[in-house]
């Protein structure tokens, strides 16, 4: 099964307004048919940010979810909010986890509402460095994955985007190696395909993790890497659109 690339840069906690406006403008305009894009803002950006998009057929994304649909939680957004306005919203962020201390059931909880509410889910999975030099890295993704998709059935599996983000590497400038990448993504794809068969290899699985131009193509020419979650070089329009023009590239090959 031919899966579309997707490249989605997360602004996470950056960008004033009118710097987010001219960002999504200048992404807007070099926007591209040939992959799927996207960018997640922060939260008060929303709006502009899918009004400066237009209709540029660049997808809106949220940071993260509540969820419950409504109800007594301050400073909380549910699914249903902003999926009136994103594509995506993400779920299970290592920053969300080892940050915030949201667990697996939390995460668990937000991917379900995220399908309930009609958007698509990026449910993020990755180890530390401890788990990974300890040899935990593949039961620690597992446990990730099967808690974080407990209650997606085979009917809903296509709608969920997998985000592999070692978390070492998020923010450090010090990527997985791609054999590291690949053989994780893979790992991820088994997975998949064991829990739902054929409608399983329609997942897309991105890699995150200090994502850049110079190693963007390797990456993304690995035949389990469908595309990228990308932090830091999504703040920078020439940055986000090499590696935009790198997913193309690997796209027609």
């Amino acid at each position: 099964m031919t899966r579309r690339k997707l490249i989605a840069g997360n602004w996470k906690m950056n960008l004033s307004h009118n710097d987010a406006v001219a960002l999504a403008r200048e992404i807007s305009s070099q926007s591209t048919r040939s992959v799927d894009v996207a960018i997640l803002p922060p939260f008060p950006w929303l709006i502009p940010v899918r009004d400066a998009l237009g209709t540029s057929g660049v997808k809106l994304g949220a940071q993260n979810c509540h969820w419950e649909t409504s109800g007594a939680f301050t400073g909380e957004v549910s699914a249903p909010m902003l999926a009136e306005t994103c594509d995506f919203i993400a779920a299970g962020h290592s920053e969300r986890r080892h940050v915030f201390g949201e667990g697996d059931d939390w995460v668990a909880r937000k991917v379900s509402a995220i399908l309930a509410a009609g958007a698509e889910p990026i449910l993020c999975v990755g180890e530390t460095i401890n788990e990974r030099e300890a040899g935990d890295a593949t039961a620690v993704v597992t446990r990730q994955l099967a808690k974080g998709l407990e209650a997606v059935d085979v009917d809903l599996a296509p709608r969920v985007t997998i985000a592999y983000e070692p978390v070492w590497a998020i923010g450090t400038g010090v990527a997985a190696t791609t054999t590291d990448a690949q053989d994780m993504c893979a790992m991820i794809r088994s997975w998949l395909a064991t829990r739902y068969g054929n409608p399983g290899s329609g997942v897309r699985i991105l890699y995150g993790g200090s994502m850049t131009p110079t190693n963007a193509m390797d990456l993304l020419a690995q035949p389990d890497i469908d595309g990228g979650l990308v932090g830091g070089a999504s703040l920078n329009a020439d940055s986000f659109m090499a590696i935009v023009g790198a997913a193309e590239s690997v796209s027609r090959m």
